[in-house]
C-alpha cells in the first residue's frame, strides 16, 4: 500500500499519528469550512475467534469524527478518543491528498517511517522472546 494511492493507508497512518506530531508535520493548514465539525461518540469493536472464526461482539471504542470542505473537496476522518483537534488536522489532510496526493504524501512520509520503525522495533522485541518447542522421542514410543 502505498500513501500516493492508497486512501485507506493514508486515513489509517492518520487516525494512528500521535496528534503533535501530525500537527508538526502538517504545518498551517488551509482554511477549511466544517460539513460535520468533530464529534466524539463510540463504535461497536468486532472482533474473530483466533483471527478467522466466528465473530463475536468484543465492545465499545471512544472515536471522534469530522468533516471539512477544503477548495470544494470534502475530506473525513476518524480517530480514536476525543481529540477533536486530531480529528479536524487529518480531515483538512484528507481534503488536501485528494487534491494532490504526490505533495501530502510526501510531507507525511517521515511520519510512515517512524511507523514503519516502531513496529520493525516492536516485531523484534517479539522475536527475541519467540521459544521452539521440539519433542523428544522416548525409548518406549518407538
Amino acid at each position: 500500500m502505498s500513501l500516493l494511492t492508497d486512501r485507506r493507508a493514508l486515513m489509517g497512518l492518520l487516525a494512528r499519528a500521535a496528534p503533535d506530531r501530525l500537527a508538526a508535520l502538517a504545518g498551517p493548514l488551509p482554511e477549511a469550512i466544517e460539513l460535520r465539525p468533530a464529534q466524539t461518540g463510540t463504535v461497536m469493536v468486532q472482533g474473530r475467534i483466533g483471527g478467522t472464526g466466528a465473530a463475536f461482539k468484543m465492545g465499545e471504542m471512544v472515536v471522534t469524527r469530522c468533516s471539512v470542505q477544503v477548495a470544494g473537496i470534502a475530506g473525513h476522518a476518524h480517530v480514536q478518543g476525543r481529540d477533536k483537534a486530531h480529528a479536524r488536522t487529518a480531515a483538512v489532510l484528507d481534503a488536501m491528498w485528494q487534491a494532490d496526493p504526490a505533495r501530502i504524501a510526501a510531507l507525511l512520509a517521515p511520519l510512515a517511517a517512524e511507523e514503519t520503525a516502531r513496529r520493525q522495533t516492536r516485531a523484534a522485541k517479539a522475536a527475541a522472546t519467540r521459544v521452539e518447542f521440539f519433542t523428544l522421542v522416548r525409548g518406549e514410543d518407538q
